[in-house]
């Protein structure tokens, strides 16, 4: 199988990438810096072929569009969109509309570019399906604490986002769906966080494994339970 990361340097993304290529897929994997391709590096020397890296900002459509002609003509089975930002936890009176739209620009239109620029290279996939690392924060009826407007707000445009595609792509069998990794102890997860990085990509490949397109415009955690929207 064929798959395609985003924010794949760190945290989550990594973990992605470095559990796939142990059980033998191939992966394509954009990052964000010059830096995020030095990380990856010694992948790269482990695992030969199977893993190729870009620089990807997922803001910006130029970065996007030459991201996918670099994938190129050969077909990709599941296409992961991992990237995102936290931006400024901070409270009502303190909101940094800047961040805010930088934080929407990343983490809510994104996915949106890149599985846009990506859809030839899937509708060539065996499997067609579209995974968006999102958040239990984005979840209107689950939100009892406030804050984080910037974060929260993006993610509730990124479900939205989801719940469109699925419809809109339903003639095409392409599956998209949406998945919270937990509160994962990562940079963004920060120290406290009770999920190594390693249980939460098992899971989440897990559910990745056996959706159907029956699961297409869906919302799950990566234990395999549906979240409220």
């Amino acid at each position: 199988m064929r798959y395609v990361i985003t924010g794949a340097s760190r945290g989550i993304g990594f973990e992605f990438v470095q559990q796939l290529l142990l059980r033998g897929d191939v992966v394509d994997a954009g990052v964000r810096s010059e830096e995020g391709l030095r990380r990856l590096q010694p992948l790269i020397h482990d695992f030969g072929g199977r893993l190729r890296a870009r620089v990807l900002d997922v803001s910006d459509e130029s970065s996007v569009r030459a991201f996918a002609a670099e994938v190129g003509e050969r077909p990709v089975d599941v296409l992961i969109n991992n990237a995102g930002v936290a931006g400024l936890w901070c409270s009502l009176t303190d909101v940094d509309y800047a961040d805010v739209a930088r934080t929407f620009a990343i983490n809510a239109l994104g996915p949106l570019r890149v599985t846009t620029a990506l859809l030839p290279a899937l509708l060539r996939g065996a499997a067609r399906k579209v995974a968006y690392v999102t958040s239990r924060m984005g979840s209107l009826s689950a939100n009892e604490e406030g804050g984080a407007y910037a974060y929260r707000m993006s993610k509730v445009a990124l479900n939205m986002g989801v719940r469109n595609m699925s419809r809109d792509l339903r003639g095409e069998r392409v599956v998209s769906v949406l998945l919270h990794p937990g509160w994962v102890k990562t940079d963004m997860g920060g120290p406290d966080a009770p999920l190594p990085p390693s249980d939460s990509v098992r899971g989440m490949l897990h559910i990745i494994d056996e959706l159907r397109f029956e699961h297409s415009g869906r919302f799950f955690d990566y234990q395999g339970e549906e979240v409220p929207w």
